[in-house]
Formats: C-alpha cells, sequence, structure tokens
C-alpha cells in the first residue's frame, strides 16, 4: 500500500498543526476528502476530516493506527469506505470484514465511542456492482444492529432515480463523486440522525 504514502504524510501533518482538540473525526476515501465544508458543517462538534483519496476500507483498517496514533480521545467516528475495494473486486464479506476489523481497532483505542458507518453510495460509474453495494450496506447495517455504539446511516435510497439507479443530479461528470447535491443528502442524512453524535452537537439547528 506504498502508493498512500503522500496521502498518509498529509494527513499526519494535518493532525500535527491542527490547533483545536477534535470530538468527532471523518475516516475514510474520498468521498470524504473532496467534502471540503465538512469541518465547517459540524464546526460545533470540533470536526476533523482525515478523508485520503483513492482509500479502501481495507487500508483504512490498515493504517488506523498510523493515523489515529497522536489522537488521544474523541467521543464520535464516522465512516465512509468500501466502495473502492468493491469497484477492485473484493467480495462483500470481504468489505464486512475489513469493516469489523476496524471497529476493533477503534474499541481497543477509543473504547465504546460512537461509530457511524454511512451507507456505500450507488453510482453511476459502478452500476455494474450495484448489487454488491446493496448487499454489502445490508451486511453491515446488520452488524451495527447487535452493538448499541454502532450506527448506520443509509443513504442509499435516496441517491436513486425512480428507475432504481444512481441518479445522475447527485453526481459529478465521472459519474463517481458527489457534487454539491449529494453532499446536501449526505448532510441531511447525518443530521437526521442525531443519536449517532455526542449530545448537543446540533442544538443550534
Amino acid at each position: 500500500m506504498f502508493w498512500y504514502h503522500d496521502e498518509l504524510e498529509r494527513l499526519e501533518k494535518k493532525v500535527r498543526e491542527t490547533k483545536f482538540t477534535p470530538k468527532t473525526v471523518f475516516f475514510g476515501s474520498s468521498t470524504f476528502t473532496l467534502w471540503s465544508d465538512v469541518e465547517k458543517i459540524f464546526k460545533d462538534q470540533n470536526a476533523l476530516n482525515l478523508g485520503f483519496g483513492g482509500s479502501t476500507l481495507a487500508s483504512c483498517t490498515w493504517f488506523f493506527n498510523r493515523i489515529f496514533k497522536d489522537i488521544t480521545a474523541i467521543e464520535s467516528l464516522v465512516i465512509y469506505a468500501g466502495d473502492n475495494d468493491l469497484g477492485e473486486g473484493r467480495h462483500p464479506e470481504e468489505v464486512v470484514l475489513f469493516f469489523e476489523n476496524l471497529v476493533y481497532k477503534i474499541r481497543e483505542k477509543y473504547g465504546n465511542i460512537k461509530c457511524s458507518f454511512i451507507a456505500i453510495k450507488p453510482s453511476i460509474a459502478r452500476k455494474n456492482i450495484q448489487g454488491s453495494i446493496h448487499y454489502t450496506n445490508k451486511c453491515v447495517q446488520t452488524l451495527t444492529e447487535k452493538d448499541d455504539y454502532l450506527f448506520f446511516v443509509d443513504i442509499f435510497e435516496n441517491l436513486l432515480d425512480n428507475n432504481g439507479n444512481a441518479d445522475n443530479q447527485y453526481f459529478e461528470d465521472d459519474g463517481l463523486h458527489f457534487n454539491t447535491k449529494g453532499y446536501e443528502i449526505l448532510t441531511e442524512a447525518l443530521q437526521k440522525n442525531k443519536h449517532i453524535f455526542p449530545e448537543n452537537i446540533f442544538q443550534n439547528i
């Protein structure tokens, strides 16, 4: 996984230079990396965006200890990853296993903090694996229902058109990454799931 070197160094530098104590960390792939205003949207919760482009759930798990080494305590972790794993040909069962391993590492370092998994989005570019995406989401959701500190944030259905395909109004021209409307769907889904965050995060909304 040497190809993540530059991104990992960027995150390590960001953690070192962050002037506040983060409470909620957003961790995952380019869906977070490209979400330029996520820290502003969740500023009351001292949000820190640690997305790294092209990452898989496997790489998030592999590099978790390195990235979070100097973050001693947080209250909530929001995860988005998995579509790159499936896009590379991994099976849903493998992705679920990566998630379980990541949760284990989180628990080992931070105890029973609130962890939220955002559903893997359908996308135009990956229409051929939409069934695998849906199945993976269902498996992860089942896992979260067995743990009082795990939460599943479902955005999948909200991104489909009337024919059940990824709606292009929510995606950039590459058919893979969110545009502004896509991020509005994601923001709204998180704001509706107030229980996944520490107390009073949305007291002013």
